[in-house]
């Protein structure tokens, strides 16, 4: 399926349905693992739609987290990592001795997401984990590898289901990719 958009193509990856099937399997994979006095840490602005849903189905799934948000960012208003990652909004909770998971949309060149990581460790976390809504190979910059994915994302620029193309198009209930134009 493909939609037109402000001029852009944009054909869907995943649907809303296919999302919904995969969320509730990640948190039922989660809940395997028995966290202790779990904090759940969405990455924003990204993961926002993505974590509320995986939070929702943690519930389901048996799962009561705490949750607390982060705000990195390595990308701004382009397209691809500028290679630095800054802290715009720190988490508040303490990590002391806790089982921490971190939700962020896309594994891409991993730097946000080792920050992060690195960051809640060096913090005293029990264990930090990370959940990822698409995990696109290939294009790895640190070295790391999300504990859960969603979905492998081929390698195009995606937009929808929080993620965005310059602000534009995180209301999309889909993920799908924007077609370059001719």
């Amino acid at each position: 399926m493909s939609i037109t958009i402000d001029g852009h193509q944009i054909d869907v990856l995943y649907s809303e349905d296919v999302i919904r099937g995969r969320i509730s399997a990640l948190a039922h994979e989660i809940a395997t693992l028995k966290p202790q006095n779990l904090l759940v840490v969405p990455v924003l602005k990204g993961s926002f739609i993505f974590a509320a849903d995986l939070i929702r189905a943690m519930h389901q799934a048996g799962l009561s987290p705490e949750v607390d948000f982060m705000m990195l960012s390595s990308y701004r208003k382009g397209t691809t990592s500028s290679g630095q990652v800054d802290v715009l909004r720190d988490i508040e909770a303490s990590v002391k001795d806790r089982d921490v998971l971190l939700i962020d949309d896309i594994l891409e060149s991993g730097r946000t997401l080792a920050y992060a990581k690195d960051l809640i460790a060096a913090r005293g976390a029990r264990s930090v984990r990370s959940c990822v809504l698409l995990d696109k190979p290939g294009k790895l910059a640190a070295n790391i590898k999300s504990d859960f994915a969603g979905f492998s994302c081929p390698d195009k620029f995606v937009v929808g289901y929080g993620m965005d193309m310059a602000h534009q198009f995180r209301e999309l209930p889909f993920v799908g990719f924007v077609v370059p134009k001719s």
